[in-house]
Formats: C-alpha cells, structure tokens, sequence
C-alpha cells in the first residue's frame, strides 16, 4: 500500500522498471533520472508502478511518505535499503552508503515491499 506524501516527475535518462530505485543521471548537466546503479550514488527515491519506457519518458519519482520497491536480496523490517546494480533495493549497513529509507516489512529478491522514505547516507 503506497501512502506518498510527495511525488515528482522527471525525464528519464534511459528506460527504468517500475518499483525502481533511481538516482540522478548527471547531477552536473540535468535533472533527468535513471535507476540506481550503486550504494554509492546519491539515490532520491523510487519509481511506482509505471516505470520509463524509454529515455525522455517522463516518470514519477516517489520522494516521501510510504512507497513500494522492488528488492534485490533478503531485507528484514526495518533495514537501511540502498540501491543493487539494477535499482533494486538491498539492506545495508556500510557507512558512507546512500539510502532511500527503511523497510516497512520482510521480503526476499524480487518481492515488492513497502519503505518509509529517508533519503540520506547511512
């Protein structure tokens, strides 16, 4: 069940999966998304149920509230979520990782769970 408190659209850089982590594509040259790629990365929330089709579709960007991701390993309620190499969600506990927030619920890979939006760095 998603409660969003705050939802953007932006222009996709590339197509991205619904239920996606995404990121920034450029922060130096645009505002254009595409889905997360690393721990590393400034992350800013998650598509919804529908995803880009291709680049220069626009998509919405959950940035608040209670949203659905898509997971890319074993979380636990409560974990620190961060971004796989395919934008799917994974828990993390490394410092100096980025975050979109924490479960709301258990899941296993390819399962979509509810997260309460936190973005920051764990």
């Amino acid at each position: 069940m998603s409660i969003p408190t705050f939802i953007r659209s932006y222009e996709a850089a590339a197509a991205i999966a619904a239920f996606r982590v995404v990121r920034f594509s450029d922060t130096a040259n645009s505002s254009k998304v595409a889905a997360g790629a690393a721990a590393g990365q400034p992350l800013i929330g998650t598509t919804g149920k529908v995803g880009a089709s291709a680049a220069g579709v626009m998509v919405d960007v959950f940035r608040a509230g209670i949203n659905p991701v898509q997971l890319g390993g074993s979380v636990s309620a409560g974990d620190w979520l961060t971004s796989d190499a395919n934008g799917k969600a994974i828990a993390t506990t490394t410092v100096g990782n980025h975050v979109i927030g924490r479960a709301e619920q258990p899941g296993v890979a390819d399962d979509i769970i509810d997260y309460f939006a936190a973005p920051g760095v764990f």
